[in-house]
């Protein structure tokens, strides 16, 4: 299936959607559904912090998201606008101008759902393929093609994918230059076999094993390597749940795929992921590992960036964080040339009444995660199979890239107050998460208290005092945050970052920022005018450059 065809298919597809919406729309029937959202930001120049106003001054991203439904068919499509993008997004290749980026016509009948235009989906966990969108970030691997679902019988499910990715956005999304093609079935053993699982289904437990194939194809045009033009990746998994446990595992293997991101080496790439699950009244325990080979999966071998055109999703273990410090200064992102990763999680409340529970109860949560490198060693003067490097498969390797400690012990202690205290001991390879060549690996402590005071059933103060220290990268810094909450329509924040460096010599910058907002129904307008300090942001352990940035910022979004 060649660019042109997909081509037509996609004007087709537009066309066709817009022409049966409006059609059932003049006979009455349907829903029409949707949301509007907007981030718009007039910058200022700051040269202690190294903001530079872009020529523009301002920076815009809004969307519009048009859906239709009625009976068996829907129908939709996103209206996008960057005039110019936001300094710092989207993550990977360029976003600009205005058009139409997603748009798509789904028909549901007897079990098959076909739709054509834009999806997403994802296999299992996403080892094999994930398309997604990830809006903070600027990540969009929508795919452009068609999908098709069908479930033959109870607890039997069948996907099939053929399509492009999208790339960028030039006044209309831009799609990459490899076709994607894809199969999966998963089946559910007590739903669909009830019979012969009586047991399982008498406990309520349940056993769902489900397999997938993905490949790639994109013509082999370097003109000194001979590259494999279709580049395939099996995946298998299961999930086995009862009312206590939830174990789940799966595993991907991908051939030879010679690209950038691993020199060009022809060694073939897999991954495995494991995560236990155990729950009871006032009491779980979580623990996962997994490990990551040679994974980097991407539609075109040549992709500007890591993150444009991914085929799959590794994800990454290692606690998300909210808080200010945590969150922005040192967050983990996957590493998928090759990684091995532990995580493990306790949560315990103890009883009211109790002597550590008193009136309300008590929350105590601890979690720990790390990440090593691979056991790997180098194969020196490889000139037949080009395989780089062996690999003792779920081994550690020397250097360990990330190390997460933390306890939270969270108390309410009465009707009108609630306090958490959070402890954070931080190990991170600054030189290899961000890149930051020759830079020695972070060491660093947290403290955060977090409150919430309730004056009355309307308003209310939550506030945190975060603190964190280092003798690596800037040194110390300290954060401060209130949010004033006056129901149901109001809120103001006042937050100030601050690095003092402790015991290194820095430059001490405060990087204060006040917001005021307003909501009403489905809508949410907020306004704030402050600093923003360079560094990177994180989501599911995927992340992106944010520059220094100084002025104000607007944000709308409604859904209707």
């Amino acid at each position: 299936m060649n660019s042109s065809l997909f081509g037509t298919l996609r004007t087709l597809t537009a066309a066709t959607a817009l022409i049966m919406a409006h059609a059932l729309l003049a006979q009455g029937g349907g829903q029409v559904h949707g949301n509007f959202s907007m981030d718009g930001q007039l910058y200022n120049d700051d040269e202690q912090i190294g903001a530079v106003k872009p020529p523009a001054d301002f920076g815009l991203n809004a969307w519009t998201n048009l859906n239709y439904r009625s009976g068996n068919f829907e129908a939709g499509m996103r209206f996008e606008s960057y005039e110019p993008a936001l300094l710092g997004y989207p993550a990977g290749a360029a976003y600009k101008g205005t058009g139409i980026g997603y748009r798509y016509a789904t028909f549901r009948k007897d079990g098959l759902e076909v739709t054509a235009g834009n999806f997403y989906e994802q296999f299992g966990q996403g080892l094999a393929f994930r398309t997604y969108e990830e809006r903070s970030l600027g990540v969009d691997n929508a795919m452009d093609g068609v999908r098709v679902k069908f479930s033959p019988d109870t607890g039997i499910y069948l996907k099939g994918i053929i399509g492009t990715q999208r790339l960028a956005f030039d006044k209309g999304a831009i799609q990459g230059v490899g076709i994607v093609r894809g199969i999966d079935a998963e089946i559910s053993l007590v739903e669909a076999f009830p019979r012969f699982f009586p047991d399982l289904a008498a406990k309520g437990n349940n056993l769902t094993v489900g397999g997938s194939f993905v490949s790639k194809f994109q013509p082999d045009q370097d003109p000194l390597l001979v590259l494999p033009e279709n580049v395939g990746t099996w995946a298998a998994r299961a999930h086995y749940t009862t009312a206590k446990w939830d174990l789940y595992s799966e595993y991907a293997y991908k051939i030879n795929d010679p690209n950038g991101s691993n020199n060009e080496i022809y060694k073939p790439g897999q991954a495995l992921m494991v995560n236990a699950t155990y729950s009871v009244r006032g009491l779980g325990i979580n623990a996962g590992a997994h490990t990551y080979d040679n994974m980097v999966y991407q539609s075109d071998r040549g992709a500007p960036t890591l993150f444009d055109l991914n085929i799959n999703y590794l994800p990454t273990l290692a606690k998300q964080h909210s808080y200010n410090l945590p969150a922005t200064l040192y967050p983990y992102a996957t590493q998928p040339n090759g990684e091995v990763a532990y995580q493990g999680e306790v949560f315990y409340k103890f009883k009211r009444g109790s002597k550590l529970g008193g009136k309300y109860g008590t929350k105590i949560t601890l979690n720990w995660s790390g990440a090593w490198s691979l056991d790997s060693t180098a194969i020196p003067n490889d000139t037949v199979h080009y395989t780089g490097y062996r690999t003792n498969f779920f081994a550690m390797g020397e250097r360990q890239y990330f190390s997460d400690f933390n306890v939270e012990l969270r108390k309410k202690f009465s009707a009108d107050w609630e306090l958490a205290l959070t402890y954070l001991n931080l190990v991170y390879d600054i030189e290899t998460v961000q890149g930051k060549a020759g830079q020695p690996v972070v060491y660093a402590n947290m403290f955060i208290l977090e409150g919430l005071h309730n004056f009355n059933d309307r308003n209310s103060v939550r506030f945190e005092l975060q603190q964190l220290s280092t003798k690596q990268d800037h040194g110390d810094w300290a954060t401060a945050l209130a949010e004033f909450t006056f129901s149901p329509h109001w809120f103001v924040a006042i937050m100030d970052q601050y690095n003092y460096g402790g015991s290194l010599d820095v430059e001490q910058i405060h990087y204060p920022i006040g917001t005021f907002g307003y909501i009403r129904g489905g809508s949410r307008f907020s306004f704030s005018y402050g600093r923003q300090r360079a560094g990177i942001f994180c989501v599911g352990g995927v992340c992106r450059v944010v520059p220094a940035a100084n002025g104000l910022t607007a944000s709308i979004t409604t859904t209707f």
